[in-house]
């Protein structure tokens, strides 16, 4: 009795520290610093299309020596963008940029700002809902990969990336560049 305690609340916490939705796959603990302006993102928090019309500044908190790939997905999108209950539920893929590295030593709070020069292979593209009767929030979710050295986008990952945007399979891409895990995760909600 003590030990199954014990073991469901391992998995409430594991559950509550998660910085992906619920039922995302995969889970990703470790958060990833989002903000919009001077807007921090916690998971989950509400913004309006205006607030999120230009790109994001990301960070990890504490350092960062290595070079990572982020990316942006919406898990929420439909396959008919002009009139969404006429089409099916689909993720779909906004962003994926390369190449971010520590801008510099982490700020007072902890936080080291990641920037890149890069601007794809999948340039940015804000959240834009459409409007839904009833409204109906879009979970945008932001990945953060460690980039391995000298990594080139394998043939098949980038396929995914020019020509699969709707319905865009995490796991699957993460195979197919030859990624592990996603290191850090956050997401937020924009509703058309």
């Amino acid at each position: 009795m003590k030990g199954s305690t014990i073991l469901s609340a391992l998995a409430l916490a594991s559950v509550s520290a998660a910085q992906t939705p619920e039922g995302f796959t995969p889970v990703v603990t470790q958060k990833l610093e989002v903000t919009f302006g001077t807007k921090s993102v916690t998971p989950g928090l509400a913004l309006q299309k205006t607030e999120t019309s230009r790109q994001p500044t990301i960070g990890l908190n504490g350092t960062a020596s290595g070079t990572y790939l982020w990316m942006l997905i919406d898990l929420d999108a439909s396959t008919n963008f002009v009139n969404p209950k006429q089409g099916q539920p689909a993720t779909y893929l906004h962003t994926v940029i390369r190449d971010f590295k520590a801008s510099g030593a982490a700020s007072a709070d902890g936080i080291t700002t990641l920037t890149s020069t890069a601007t794809g292979p999948v340039a940015w593209f804000a959240p834009a809902p459409q409007p839904e009767s009833p409204p109906h929030p879009h979970r945008y979710t932001n990945l953060l990969w460690e980039q391995p050295e000298n990594w080139q986008i394998p043939a098949a990952a980038n396929q995914m990336l020019q020509s699969q945007k709707v319905g865009f399979n995490v796991p699957s891409f993460i195979t197919a560049a030859g990624l592990e895990d996603p290191i850090a995760a956050n997401y937020f909600n924009v509703t058309g």
